[in-house]
């Protein structure tokens, strides 16, 4: 798993300075809740996750009450900043309970955290509740409890449906449960999103279909499609490294790209982020707030946050999680204040990727002059920067970083 960044020492208690509640008025506020636990550990993950063999002095059916310790560590530390700001302790906006493998949690501790976060801000009107699923980790019966606790939407690590690919990623479920597990969320009044994965070694550009095809027939509102991206330190890395099998194969990422964004867009399907399309407005709201800038407070080992140009990261280990918060302590590791000129270039790096585009008046003038020459090779859409926003063409969500090399070089 990769290790976290360097900053500077997160204080015992997490408090936040005064400059963190400047402008919260214009930001949303979600709240990550990160549940680090799968039944196997897949190939390709990076993620900080752990198994049940890893967890050494940490209880899988403890951590509830060790994030709900945490939620309530939050409410006070936002509680204080509210002092420079009253705008701070505004309701939530999004939820969304990620991992690992949440729903290995049983659906009541679920709610139990979700609970927590209402209790300590309020959720706001409309609010988006999200949480992942394996489909083999959930029934009908877990997702109706899930909805009747306040969850309005499930993300489903589908991956792939072809045999060979699963096998690769060392994803164990089977394929024919995907669209039972749809339909179960559906009847419960779940939104559904699918997320998969292509360029996986041994896949071809027909078996990506056939998981593209596969998705669409199952009709769900939001579908994410990430390029597999091999990670020192893995399992895969390590086979690749072997030559057990075959390296990711760039052009033919960008073919699998290429035929996902046809295939969506021949289904109703707009993209509105470089990997991630919607139809009829089902955008996840709270994985957009991410790309502008709004806040969240991350919940768990490893969990990162955000609030008013304040990033912070939490101890990685499940067990030195619960001993941080089991003593009265912040488990913040460590943090970073951003200045001015680093928020600047991050939000080029995020609002360059999304279908609004950034704001050309964002830019400063020699980095506003270099559109035209990003609209000259096809990569920015000359119609969008004429009405004054930088938004990516297909070929530029296929070179996004070089959109934002150009940019932020000539800032």
């Amino acid at each position: 798993m990769g290790r976290l960044p360097d900053g500077d020492a997160a204080p015992a208690d997490g408090a936040l300075p005064a400059s963190a509640a400047t402008g919260a008025a214009s930001r949303d506020l979600g709240v990550y809740l990160h549940v680090p636990f799968c039944r196997v550990r897949c190939g390709y993950c990076d993620f900080n996750t752990y198994t049940s063999t890893e967890l050494r002095g940490a209880r899988q059916d403890d951590y509830a009450d060790q994030a709900i310790a945490e939620v309530r560590l939050a409410g006070r530390v936002l509680e204080d900043l509210a002092q420079h700001d009253a705008a701070v302790r505004r309701p939530i906006s999004t939820v969304f309970v990620g991992g690992g493998t949440p729903t290995l949690l049983p659906p009541g501790d679920l709610a139990r955290m979700l609970a927590a976060v209402r209790d300590e801000w309020g959720l706001g009107p409309g609010a988006e509740v999200t949480t992942e699923a394996n489909p083999d980790s959930v029934d009908a019966a877990d997702l109706r409890a899930l909805a009747d606790a306040g969850f309005t939407r499930v993300s489903l690590g589908m991956q792939s449906v072809v045999p060979h690919v699963l096998a690769t990623l060392d994803r164990t479920h089977d394929p024919e449960r995907v669209p039972r597990v749809v339909r179960w969320a559906k009847d419960a009044g779940l939104a559904v999103s699918v997320d998969l994965i292509y360029g996986t070694p041994g896949e071809s550009l027909d078996d990506w279909r056939r998981s593209l095809d596969a998705a669409l027939s199952y009709d769900a509102g939001h579908l994410s499609a990430y390029a597999l991206i091999v990670e020192e330190g893995t399992a895969l890395a390590r086979r690749i490294r072997r030559g057990e099998v075959a390296p990711v194969d760039d052009d033919l990422h960008a073919a699998m790209y290429e035929a996902a964004d046809a295939a969506l867009a021949g289904a109703g399907y707009e993209w509105y982020e470089v990997s991630n399309w919607a139809r009829d407005g089902a955008v996840s709201r709270h994985n957009l707030a991410y790309w502008l800038g709004h806040d969240w407070w991350g919940v768990g080992p490893g969990a990162h946050s955000h609030v008013g140009g304040v990033r912070w990261w939490n101890v990685k280990h499940p067990a030195a999680y619960a001993q941080r918060l089991a003593t009265g302590l912040s488990p913040a590791l460590a943090r970073e204040v951003l200045d001015e000129g680093t928020r600047r270039v991050e939000r080029v790096l995020l609002e360059t990727r999304i279908r609004d585009g950034l704001p050309t008046e964002a830019l400063e003038g020699a980095a506003r002059a270099e559109v035209a020459g990003l609209i000259a090779d096809g990569l920015v859409d000359g119609a969008a920067a004429v009405r004054g926003r930088v938004v990516p063409t297909l070929r530029g969500r296929l070179l996004a970083d070089a959109i934002v090399r150009r940019l932020t070089a000539a800032d």
